[in-house]
């Protein structure tokens, strides 16, 4: 069982020292020890930072590619509902909270499995508050 939803910004906030602090740890060994599940799109989004920070010199590709083995070992499932809510409950939340509907997977990923939701993206944690949703990371 997973024990919250993680977006890409706290994801990544383990893949630059700048962006690290300790409740960044500590939500990467609960998601060690627990587990995470993540929409289809979170590979996608994260590499692609990835890649862009390759480009303007602040990562090696080396560095890439460890980061991505390293989180291609972690306990994280793909959800395989989240495209099919794409056209209805995902781009309601989209609309109802002016979230982009790559953030709203995550929060409808969240809603309907009444997990809490890791996310540093400020936008995202107001509408998850005032969804009910549970912030692991508290307020960003």
């Amino acid at each position: 069982m997973s024990a919250l939803v993680l977006d890409g910004s706290a994801t990544l906030a383990w893949c630059f020292k700048d962006e690290q602090s300790d409740k960044t740890e500590k939500l990467r060994h609960e998601v060690r020890a627990r587990g995470a599940i993540v929409p289809r799109l979170w590979r996608l989004e994260v590499t692609n930072v990835l890649v862009n920070a390759e480009r303007r010199g602040r990562m090696a590709p080396a560095t890439t590619a460890s980061l991505l083995g390293l989180l291609g070992e972690m306990p994280i499932i793909i959800d395989d509902e989240t495209d099919r809510r794409a056209f209805g409950d995902t781009l309601h939340l989209a609309r109802a909270h002016d979230l982009s509907t790559y953030d709203a997977a995550y929060l409808e990923l969240a809603m309907r499995r009444a997990l809490p939701l890791a996310t540093l993206d400020r936008e995202l944690a107001r509408a998850a508050k005032r969804t009910g949703v549970p912030l692991p990371l508290g307020r960003v």
